[in-house]
């Protein structure tokens, strides 16, 4: 099974229903697609809904973990800023791309000033500190509990 061709099924299968951009990716995890997504952006009215993150979360929910080390994704486009956050959260350690983050800059889509940001090159939001001893509290009675880390 060729797993790039069946995340362009992913996004086709999006942009014919008109749920977001051409972004579909596939999860595989010894030889087996676990997870499928594409984006759903304008069908979920939500802005992290991109073909990754909807990836992660159907393999999450089909493996019954949080825990996708691994796995393989496969995907149409380089990963945003974003889907990169999800994609290490989850242990992914291969990824697997079609388009580059300037293929997508073209169509419209802006990674760059996303990079940028994280690069020191614009100030896109204001981050501030706030109340950092009342959240340490939080955290200690967190780390009493003596929780799995993820």
């Amino acid at each position: 099974m060729d797993y790039m061709d069946e995340a362009l099924k992913e996004a086709y299968k999006g942009i014919q229903n008109g749920d977001g951009g051409p972004f579909g990716s596939v999860i595989v995890k010894d030889r087996k697609i676990v997870g499928r997504g594409h984006n759903c952006v304008l069908l979920k009215k939500d802005p992290t809904c991109h073909g990754e993150m909807e990836a992660i979360r159907d393999a999450c929910k089909n493996l019954d973990t949080y825990d996708l080390s691994g796995c393989e994704l496969y995907t149409t486009a380089e990963p945003c800023p974003m889907c990169l956050g999800g994609i290490l959260w989850s242990n992914i350690n291969k990824v697997y791309y079609g388009c580059t983050k300037e293929d997508s800059d073209k169509i419209g889509f802006r990674d760059d000033v996303f990079y940028d940001y994280l690069n020191g090159k614009n100030s896109l939001i204001s981050v501030h500190e706030l109340k950092r001893e009342k959240c340490l509290e939080l955290f200690n009675e967190f780390k009493k509990l003596n929780p799995t880390i993820y």
